[in-house]
């Protein structure tokens, strides 16, 4: 057996001006976690050697599980003043352990590496050699001090038949906004061969300035909107105290993409809507700064080197195309204009957008899961028949998939949409399923090939859209209950968008996607109140889509 760690490089970016000032609120308008704190030190130490004593502070983690491996990850702080983006601290050897046990008494795998103030500090160990779907249990040590013991799962054989699978899903998680209940709760199940973060892991305003309900519940670190290397790898670094994040990274690997928040509010390749040129140094520079400080905290493995997109299989029922819409995408254009079917407009690239094609045209797997930053069900609030609205949109030269809202997700690259969904129907490739986040509210979508004559038309595949774990949504915005916006919107949003099976516009929480061969099925679960850190969790709702459907339909109990 081998294991090998992922070297990283550091480049420090200018430093930052004060903070910017607006909030941009996205989104149309319980078991204990892991204590945080190094493996008590032996009594007979001198009391300078126990507080130099290297600590682990940030929990430990895994990700991007494979047949034969999986990647392991944490961060190790050396003294006390070697603090995440410090850049302060000495070389400190950190050796790893894999076993089949939790006592770790059968060790299948260890290994070594040197942590460097040039990574933050963060050591990954990619260990191979493993056997397929097999639960393994590891742990980091550096010098005295061992960190917590984790579980992870390694994936199904390629080619292994398998009855099921369960993955938690969330994302948009603000840190300043509430509490992360909903990763305990994840954690509490002990049921997941994985979890899916689909973005929006940390986010990058100062204080005050990103939507929390009115009342900052706990305070970033840095407090001002971050834009260099050093604010990047301190705001990843608080996020990683979080004790029920950590108690959820111990409990399973995670599958994790970027959206926009991981940068600035509404990325595209060039620059962002939360990014001043010159003001905030150069968006080259910035974007640089968080892919790195991404890369050095998130156990991912790209398979092209600044990108998250890559595929995992998991035996012959799934595989998963996982992307990356930020990193090629053009700029997005104003609400209600045309140019949003430009052709020359991309929110994939050219390159990704033929590798998602190819891989769901060779796929020999059940279903075909698409890990998918913003919603690619078309979104759009109008009065007009489909026979009225198009040749009206090619007159005026509006969208012809009607007005949208939001041109941040595909409904501002409709050329994308329409290739890839064209793609879907004339290979007749099923069982695509899109999962999603970035919009702060639940769906559950068919994916129409016409959204302005569906349901007489086509459904190319279907999704699924996970709340947000803390980011406000629309209740927040308009600070009443939970419920009294949906009751209002859910239905006008139906009738405009009747691939819409469901929305829920106000509550938090996350989902669970069960998939066997006959179906893939997402378990809607809420909390309580997202300002409370004991906030209880409650099944909300279940769709499922049969095998062959295409189709999303209502079942009644959660699995």
């Amino acid at each position: 057996m081998t294991s090998r760690n992922r070297s990283t490089q550091s480049s420090e970016s200018a430093q930052s001006p004060s903070p910017r000032r607006r909030t941009v609120v996205k989104a149309a308008a319980a078991t204990a976690g892991i204590a945080v704190v190094a493996a008590p030190l032996a009594t007979a130490l001198p009391a300078r050697a126990a507080s130099d004593a290297p600590a682990f502070l940030h929990g430990v983690a895994s990700g991007d599980p494979l047949p034969d491996g999986v990647l392991l990850w944490t961060r190790v702080t050396p003294t006390a003043d070697a603090t995440p983006g410090s850049g302060a601290g000495p070389d400190t050897e950190v050796s790893w352990v894999v076993a089949t046990d939790k006592a770790l008494t059968n060790i299948v795998s260890k290994g070594s590496t040197t942590a460097t103030a040039a990574s933050d500090h963060t050591v990954k160990a990619d260990i191979r050699g493993l056997a397929p779907a097999t639960d393994y249990w590891f742990r980091f040590s550096a010098g005295p001090t061992d960190s917590p013991v984790a579980r992870t799962r390694t994936a199904p054989a390629t080619d292994a038949t398998v009855s099921g699978l369960r993955f938690g899903v969330v994302s948009c998680a603000n840190w300043e906004a509430g509490y992360f209940a909903p990763y305990r709760h994840l954690a509490a199940r002990g049921d997941l061969d994985a979890w899916l973060h689909l973005g929006d892991y940390i986010y990058e305003y100062g204080t005050g300035d990103y939507g929390t309900r009115g009342t900052v519940v706990r305070e970033h670190a840095p407090t001002h909107e971050i834009i260099t290397l050093a604010d990047y790898r301190t705001r990843h670094g608080k996020y990683k105290t979080d004790t029920d994040l950590q108690a959820l990274h111990a409990k399973a690997p995670v599958i994790a993409i970027w959206d926009d928040h991981e940068f600035a509010n509404d990325s595209w390749s060039g620059g962002a809507e939360n990014h001043t040129e010159g003001a905030e140094g150069t968006w080259t520079a910035r974007q640089a700064a968080a892919k790195q400080a991404y890369f050095e905290w998130m156990p991912v493995r790209p398979a092209i080197t600044g990108t998250t997109y890559r595929r995992l299989r998991f035996g012959k029922l799934a595989d998963l195309s996982l992307l990356d819409l930020r990193s090629f995408r053009s700029q997005q254009v104003s609400t209600g204009s045309g140019s949003v079917d430009d052709p020359d407009r991309t929110i994939t690239g050219r390159a990704q957008l033929d590798w998602l094609k190819a891989g769901l045209k060779a796929s020999d797997t059940t279903w075909r899961l698409v890990g998918n930053s913003v919603m690619i069900s078309p979104f759009a609030i109008g009065s007009l028949s489909a026979d009225l609205l198009k040749p009206l949109a090619k007159l005026l030269g509006l969208p012809q998939d009607g007005l949208a809202l939001n041109t941040d997700q595909w409904d501002g690259y409709t050329d994308d949409r329409r290739e890839l969904l064209a793609h879907l129907r004339s290979n007749a490739i099923t069982n695509t399923v899109f999962l999603t986040g970035d919009i702060h509210m639940a769906w559950a979508n068919d994916v129409p090939v016409d959204a302005g004559t569906y349901p007489l038309s086509a459904s190319a595949a279907t999704e699924f859209v996970v709340t947000s774990v803390t980011s406000d949504n629309l209740d927040d915005i308009l600070k009443v209950s939970p419920g009294v916006v949906s009751t209002v919107a859910a239905p006008v949003i139906q009738l405009a968008n009747r691939h819409v099976h469901w929305v829920d516009t106000d509550r938090h929480g996350y989902g669970v996607l069960d998939i066997t061969p006959a179906r893939a099925q997402m378990d809607y679960y809420v909390v309580s109140d997202k300002t409370k850190a004991d906030a209880a969790s409650s099944w909300e709702r279940s769709y499922r889509t049969r095998s062959g459907t295409q189709k999303v339909e209502r079942t009644y109990d959660p699995v």
